[in-house]
């Protein structure tokens, strides 16, 4: 998982070939220079010595962007593929089948989290992710004073989910070396809270009509890699994703504010429809 608040790290090296060609050739003039032949570079690109600090140039470019690409498949945020693999397994972190990078971060960060022998809620997180490629997102808490352990599961396609996959996941929560001998845990589905949206859309002069069923084409989209438990569907993040080129004015008409999510609780998109705003800048 990547940390927004953090400076991009510093062993990265940000690359530019116009910049490396500069250096190489200073350094063919300083070296020419030494043994008593003076070139005169100008523009002349064919000349048979700058074609040679070209290649060089480019040369190094590329190492330097392999060096670079080394440094990044050494760090969580960065790393993926078999590169993440290996990072995983570094915290006893295994690959499940058809995981994608992203979800295998997030478990590895979690699993860092949750070191700890008093089972912190990051830890439980962790396991029931790990119990099944099925369980897109985990709420887990607790209320009051009470040892239960709730656990609100959430699937990939929002899809009711069958008792077998809560069955797996409480089983994984209640392996003897991973829950803490007071607590117990209540595994339900999530809370799926479906919403209708309207929006009015404005084009461009020139924008084809068909723009509009490609404005809820892309909101379907961005909402279904967000829709996780406790997201809020806000009338800004609407207008953002609607925001398509071609488009000029967005105004959402449904609806009329924002919805908050509970922490287990999933908004999904139902029908998106998308009103005729007229054209004009």
């Amino acid at each position: 998982m990547t940390r927004p608040d953090l400076p991009p790290p510093a062993i990265l090296e940000e690359l530019g070939f116009e910049a490396l060609l500069a250096a190489i050739v200073a350094d063919a003039q300083a070296r020419l220079a030494a043994v008593g032949i003076a070139w005169d570079v100008g523009t002349l690109e064919t000349d048979p010595v700058m074609i040679l600090c070209q290649a060089f140039a480019y040369r190094e470019l590329l190492l330097r962007a392999r060096v670079n690409d080394a440094a990044r498949a050494n760090l969580l945020a960065f790393a993926g593929t078999s590169d993440l693999d290996h990072l995983a397994a570094f915290y006893d972190v295994t690959r499940l089948l058809d995981e994608p990078d992203a979800r295998l971060r997030e478990r590895v960060w979690l699993t860092i989290l949750g070191r700890s022998a008093g089972g912190p809620l990051e830890r439980y997180k962790a396991v029931a992710m790990a119990a099944s490629a099925q369980v897109r997102d985990v709420a887990i808490w607790r209320e009051g004073r009470d040892p239960t352990v709730r656990v609100a599961v959430l699937t990939d396609d929002l899809a009711p989910k069958p008792s077998e996959l809560l069955d797996t996941v409480r089983a994984a929560l209640e392996a003897p070396e991973v829950r803490v001998v007071s607590d117990r845990f209540d595994v339900v589905s999530a809370i799926r809270t479906v919403t209708d949206v309207a929006l009015t859309v404005r084009l461009a002069p020139d924008a084809p009509a068909s723009l509009f069923a490609d404005v809820a084409t892309a909101l379907r989209a961005a909402w279904e890699t967000e829709s996780l438990l406790g997201l809020d569907l806000t009338t800004s993040w609407l207008i953002s994703k609607a925001m398509i080129p071609g488009v000029t004015r967005v105004t959402v008409t449904w609806p009329d504010e924002d919805l908050v999510a509970q922490p287990h609780e999933a908004i999904g998109l139902g029908g998106i429809e998308i009103i005729d705003g007229g054209r004009g800048r």
